[in-house]
Parts: C-alpha cells; structure tokens; sequence
C-alpha cells in the first residue's frame, strides 16, 4: 500500500511540474522588475483545462502527501 502511495505521488508531482510549465504567461520578463503587463485576457479553451488539470493535481498531490505522513 505504501509503495503504491508513493508511486502515485512520484506520478502526480511530475505531472504538476509538466502543467506548471505548459501554461502560458502574458507579461514578459519586464513584469518581474515592476513593468505592467498593458492588457488581460480572459482564460479560454486548452488554457482553462490545462489550469484547472494543474488545479486538481496540486490538491492530489497534497492529499497523498498528507496520506503518506499518516501512513
């Protein structure tokens, strides 16, 4: 049961890591040394999935590292 845990969070924080990395941003690097980004834009499409999948995966990997603590 432990083993299986542990695979399964290995998965899932490489999967979070992987849709961490595929969203995209708006601001460029400027952003980060106080420069606006001059125009929003609303979520739509593969973007919104992608955000929500990183969404669910940050709250399975939380709930299987709270598991693993207890275990």
């Amino acid at each position: 049961m432990i083993q299986i845990l542990l695979v399964f969070q290995i998965i899932v924080s490489l999967l979070l890591i992987v849709s961490i990395l595929l969203q995209q941003r708006g601001a460029a690097l400027g952003s980060a040394f106080g420069e606006e980004g001059g125009f929003y834009f609303k979520k739509r499409g593969l973007e919104k999935t992608i955000f929500w999948l990183t969404v669910i995966l940050a709250f399975l990997f939380i709930i299987s590292s709270i598991l693993n603590l207890i275990l």
